[in-house]
């Protein structure tokens, strides 16, 4: 990749799970990487093994934002990865609670850390946006809505900041996984491991670095090569609930 040393990578969410494998990836890559999250501790053990740079973000917290992206100097690459789902509470009855974290977090915070780094991505004369989206993003599942109506809203953001910026030296690309495992369904399940385990019983499911591969080949393409969008899963699976296990 040209002048990979001299570019610059953010990576909101980069404690652990996708952006911290994407943290490391594309450290390999070359990159300088600046590594946002909320849980600085393990943030800094990240940085210190890809040579990056911690800063302390939380993305439901505009003040935050503002804050991280004042200490970011410049940005080559934005990865918006920080996401999470809560719980499997069907429409009729989840709580408010499930529904604000997820769309301040997926949804809100995503569009708030973009707008604050367009100009210095757009400076940069090569720039280039990648949100984490997910399958969920095209399809949807019992006890989802609440998740998959803000992975929608990921994919909608996404097509729009891809008509908006077009002209303009910025690519946008999505990257929507299937089953991965990481701390994600640790964190749904709110620690429930029994729960978390589930989804991956019987599978080879996707790993946090299978993620961080599609992002870093997407990155390093050619400047007039944009990447739309990339779908992954595992071979067994075909949808979010079709999943072919072994007994």
């Amino acid at each position: 990749m040209d002048n990979a040393r001299t570019r610059t990578a953010v990576v909101t969410g980069a404690s652990s799970g996708i952006g911290e494998a994407t943290a490391l990836r594309l450290a390999g890559e070359g990159f300088d990487v600046v590594l946002g999250a909320r849980r600085l501790d393990k943030l800094e053990e990240v940085a210190r093994r890809c040579g990056g740079r911690a800063l302390q973000l939380d993305v439901t917290d505009p003040a935050s934002i503002s804050e991280f992206t004042a200490a970011v100097e410049k940005a080559d690459v934005l990865v918006n990865n920080a996401g999470l789902a809560v719980g499997l509470t069907p429409l009729d009855s989840i709580p408010d609670e499930e529904l604000i974290v997820m769309w301040e977090t997926n949804v809100l915070g995503l569009a708030r850390v973009t707008r604050e780094f367009v100009p210095k991505l757009e400076s940069s004369g090569n720039g280039h946006i990648v949100n984490l989206g997910s399958t969920a993003a095209h399809e949807t599942y019992p006890g989802g809505g609440g998740y998959t109506a803000s992975k929608h809203a990921v994919r909608a953001i996404t097509q729009t900041l891809r008509l908006e910026l077009l002209g303009r030296p910025i690519r946008v690309t999505m990257v929507s996984p299937g089953l991965v495992e990481t701390e994600f369904s640790m964190v749904r399940f709110g620690g429930d491991r029994d729960r978390a385990t589930k989804p991956y019983e019987g599978i080879q499911p996707l790993v946090a670095e299978d993620i961080a591969d599609c992002i870093a080949w997407a990155v390093t393409r050619p400047p007039h090569v944009n990447i739309d969008e990339i779908i992954v899963r595992p071979r067994a699976q075909a949808t979010s609930t079709k999943v072919a296990r072994s007994s």
